[in-house]
């Protein structure tokens, strides 16, 4: 089914709020909608500057959403609202605040200008981190939602469902004004996996592979599957990370690396600045997630990523000829100088910023401004989603 019948012929206007580095805008490009960003609106400096740096010509406003007024909102006469609200306050790692976390301010604001609206906006999709499925944000979102007349659906995704290697889990929402609806039968429980279209629209269905967060087969047995073998991994993880690597329906890391010709000792020009310190190899040698070129998987990337290491995302191994078993074999036994010996034999190295923008579905022609420090690259990305996941749910959405 055409997306052209399905939403009137006239251009969408699209209102793009926590517009960060412009990952909505460009999932809004990927489906092919007939659509037009009205407004971008963020407060993050960097993300701005990357933001006008590919999208010149798209209005974009550095205030704060609680800044605008229901008169701004009205004279922008939105049919779309895409939004990424701060996720602080309803992540794992962080104290969980809520709607009592100033953050949270923003978006309850959103919440009492919806209603207010002269033209309220036909779609609504909002993007975040699992646990936002349980905040009481979530639940004055609904509410709200059901009180103007919405038909809506939950969903938690990761990239992983579109055959992509990396696990980057996030809670999502579609909203359509009744009494249009949905082209799938709409539920309310959260899905993991997108639906298949009533109208047997093929452009909506899944590959067959299970969501990221489904627990992986695990062959192993026995009260030894707990036991650490190395690198502080048990039978059970090792396990889970083979079968992940042999699910052919997800690509391989290669796929999405930068293309340079290798030079000796496995890492292409200019990607040696890439490579582990020393001093971080030696004090986070255990905690890494590293993953081969021609694995399936990695773990979500985020803005604490080439500063931090424990749990910020995986580093590539680049020399693929090194046994991962063999450079930690017996560490604990070995002087600091051998340690280096045997760890550097991997050559393990972060990915770089175009490496990560291309798992995370940035098109090839998106770029940073020069100025842009690696570390602020890191930042922004780790802050921004998935784009073709989030193509796949406006098409579901105007669908």
């Amino acid at each position: 089914m055409s997306l052209c019948r399905s939403v009137n012929m006239e251009q969408l206007r699209v209102l793009e709020l926590y517009s960060g580095i412009g990952g909505m805008h460009y999932a809004l490009k990927e489906c092919r909608v007939p659509a037009r960003v009205v407004a971008a609106v963020d407060v993050n400096t960097t993300a701005n500057e990357v933001y006008r740096h590919n999208f010149p010509a798209t209005p974009l406003w550095a205030k704060t959403i609680e800044g605008l007024t229901l008169d701004d909102f009205n004279r922008l006469d939105f049919d779309m609202i895409l939004m990424s609200p701060p996720c602080q306050p309803f992540t794992r790692i962080g104290l969980q605040g809520d709607v009592s976390d100033p953050r949270t301010k923003s978006f309850l604001y959103i919440l009492d200008i919806l209603p207010r609206l002269a033209k309220r906006p036909r779609f609504l999709l909002l993007e975040n981190v699992k646990g936002f499925e349980t905040s009481s944000a979530r639940d004055a979102l609904v509410k709200t939602l059901k009180d103007c007349g919405y038909s809506y659906q939950e969903f938690l995704l990761s990239p992983t469902c579109l055959g992509i290697p990396n696990s980057r889990l996030r809670y999502f929402l579609i909203a359509r004004a009744l009494p249009e609806s949905f082209s799938f039968q709409t539920t309310t429980e959260v899905l993991v996996a997108f639906p298949e279209s009533k109208r047997g629209d093929s452009a909506d269905r899944t590959p067959n592979s299970a969501p990221s967060h489904a627990p992986a087969p695990n062959s192993s047995k026995g009260r030894d599957e707990g036991r650490v073998l190395y690198k502080m991994e048990t039978a059970r993880d090792l396990e889970k990370k083979r079968c992940q690597d042999e699910d052919e329906s997800v690509r391989r890391i290669q796929d999405f690396l930068e293309e340079e010709e290798e030079e000796e000792g496995g890492a292409g020009p200019g990607m040696g600045r890439y490579l582990l310190p020393p001093k971080t190899l030696l004090r986070y040698a255990l905690l890494m997630d590293i993953v081969r070129p021609s694995c399936r998987r990695s773990v979500c990337f985020t803005k604490g990523y080439g500063h931090y290491v424990e749990g910020t995302g995986s580093v590539l191994q680049s020399c693929t000829d090194a046994q991962v078993e063999t450079a930690y074999a017996a560490l604990d036994s070995l002087t600091d100088e051998q340690k280096l010996l045997q760890l550097s034999q991997l050559r393990l190295r972060y990915f770089s910023p175009r490496e990560i923008a291309n798992l995370m579905g940035f098109p090839s022609h998106f770029s940073f401004p020069e100025n842009t420090t690696t570390k602020q690259r890191y930042r922004v990305l780790g802050n921004s989603l998935n784009v073709h996941v989030v193509a796949r749910l406006i098409t579901l959405m105007v669908g």
